[in-house]
């Protein structure tokens, strides 16, 4: 494509010095037609595509390509035809003679035209997302692979975020609890995906069946839910982005803390420091917009809730309890009794009839022995 500045001389010898176009292309080396171009154009116009046509030799097999496709939708992503593979099936059982160019253009075609488009939410005050990430970071000297819960307001994009050692029951109940005490309030409604933490099944008309920990929590709290559907991380864009925005801002370069509890007071710092930003396309901060989602939270209500994961199990005769692959010490006079072990973020506790038996730290290992030697005495 030939320069602007080439135009302007082309186009000035011809309509202003009265150069003849041959003459013109002469004296510039182009082409006499080129020359005749540059005058009904004042800037380069580019290459113009034509319309796409298909190819003759393709057009009778494009219902059988179609047909392929279509059926792929029900099949795992991984086994889904490639247009090479429907060059060679178009090949080996139509009797296709074209190439494969013609045949990927067209899948490529096809493809571009059943992409989503999806239309700009705006969403009222005191509604959540809730979602986990993982990252990685030193903890106590130690690389680990750490989760972290997040829930993200999206009216004023207010966000809280927390890490914990693994991604299970007690630490998804923990995070609502500490975000909803950061918030002052409870949001409305709260959109998740379908982790399995929450949800125990899909039902064939696309109803929930709740797992037993997630409906307590619920009742405690009085929110309402809402799930995404299946693989779809658009219905839930905002903390979507939340997870990653953190992981980039917050956990970049790798954190350095020397328990799960200093981690979460930079975490914490990272959420309060973000509400001073003013968002593209926004003319208030997020601090500000967020006095509309926090006068619209429900109160919190009176009474603590507690947030463990429950099991119960028997004492062995070694006065050892199990859970989560760890066994841990009761006193010996509870042996072989049944017992309800409480998992909590930081500790396990060990209950007989309402009575808490044991206390112990929690450890996140496997196959190890957490005791106390007076159990034994």
């Amino acid at each position: 494509m030939y320069s602007v500045e080439l135009y302007v001389k082309v186009r000035r010898a011809v309509m202003v010095d009265k150069c003849s176009e041959r003459e013109a292309a002469r004296l510039f080396g182009v082409h006499h037609k080129t020359v005749k171009k540059m005058c009904q154009f004042a800037v380069p116009p580019g290459y113009q595509r034509k319309s796409e046509t298909i190819s003759p030799k393709l057009a009778p097999f494009t219902g059988i390509i179609d047909a392929i496709l279509d059926a792929d939708k029900q099949v795992h992503v991984k086994q889904r035809h490639t247009a090479h593979r429907i060059l060679e099936r178009l090949r080996d059982e139509h009797g296709f003679t074209g190439g494969y160019t013609i045949v990927r253009n067209y899948v490529y075609k096809v493809a571009t035209r059943q992409k989503e488009m999806f239309i700009p939410l705006a969403h009222r005050p005191s509604h959540a997302q809730v979602d986990l990430g993982e990252a990685d970071g030193y903890i106590g000297g130690k690389k680990v692979r750490f989760h972290y819960f997040c829930m993200d307001l999206p009216h004023s994009d207010g966000c809280f975020v927390k890490a914990y050692p693994t991604e299970d029951t007690e630490s998804f109940l923990d995070g609502h609890i500490a975000a909803f005490t950061f918030f002052g309030g409870i949001p409305q409604s709260i959109l998740y995906d379908n982790t399995k933490i929450a949800v125990a099944k899909i039902l064939g008309d696309g109803k929930r069946l709740r797992t037993k920990e997630f409906g307590e929590l619920q009742s405690h709290y009085l929110f309402d839910d809402k799930f995404g559907r299946p693989a779809r991380g658009n219905d839930k864009g905002n903390v979507e982005g939340l997870v990653g925005y953190s992981r980039r801002h917050f956990m970049v370069p790798l954190p350095i803390a020397s328990d799960f509890d200093a981690l979460n007071a930079k975490l914490l710092d990272g959420c309060i420091k973000r509400q001073q930003a003013k968002l593209r396309g926004e003319t208030e901060t997020i601090a500000e917009r967020m006095q509309r989602d926090t006068a619209a939270l429900m109160a919190l209500p009176h009474g603590t809730y507690d947030a463990c994961h429950k099991v119960s199990t028997r004492v062995s005769s070694l006065s050892l309890v199990r859970y989560r692959c760890n066994d841990y010490s009761v006193p010996t006079e509870y042996g072989h009794r049944e017992v309800l072990v409480k998992g909590y973020v930081n500790r396990v506790e060990i209950c007989l009839s309402g009575d808490i038996i044991a206390r112990h730290v929690r450890n996140y290992g496997r196959e190890e022995f957490i005791y106390n030697p007076l159990h034994y005495l």
